[in-house]
């Protein structure tokens, strides 16, 4: 398993660019891993399942290829509702946070 740094652990808790924010189909817009966690307490049932279902992997995805963690990723892939994705969310950031000076 790869180190996390102080600063690989900055980069995965920092917002992403603007152009690369995920937009949910309920008009949330999700700027970074913090925001995530949030939403996915908040959200309906209906907005995880639309987003992440046996078709799609669309949080996975967004974790993966714009936050860049694919840790996180393989956890909220195999999440089978928005409470075990959330609780991946707030540990992941606990982590990372644990890594920070």
């Amino acid at each position: 398993m790869p180190k996390i740094l102080e600063q690989d652990s900055k980069k995965l808790l920092a917002n992403v660019p603007e152009e690369y924010v995920f937009r949910c189909c309920d008009g949330r817009i999700l700027k970074n891993m913090l925001g995530l966690g949030e939403a996915f307490i908040r959200m309906k049932n209906e907005t995880f399942s639309y987003h992440s279902n046996g078709e799609r992997s669309d949080f996975a995805n967004w974790v993966r290829d714009i936050i860049r963690d694919r840790k996180l990723a393989r956890d909220i892939e195999k999440s089978p509702n928005k409470t075990r994705a959330a609780n991946n969310v707030i540990a992941r950031i606990t982590f990372l946070h644990s890594k920070l000076n």
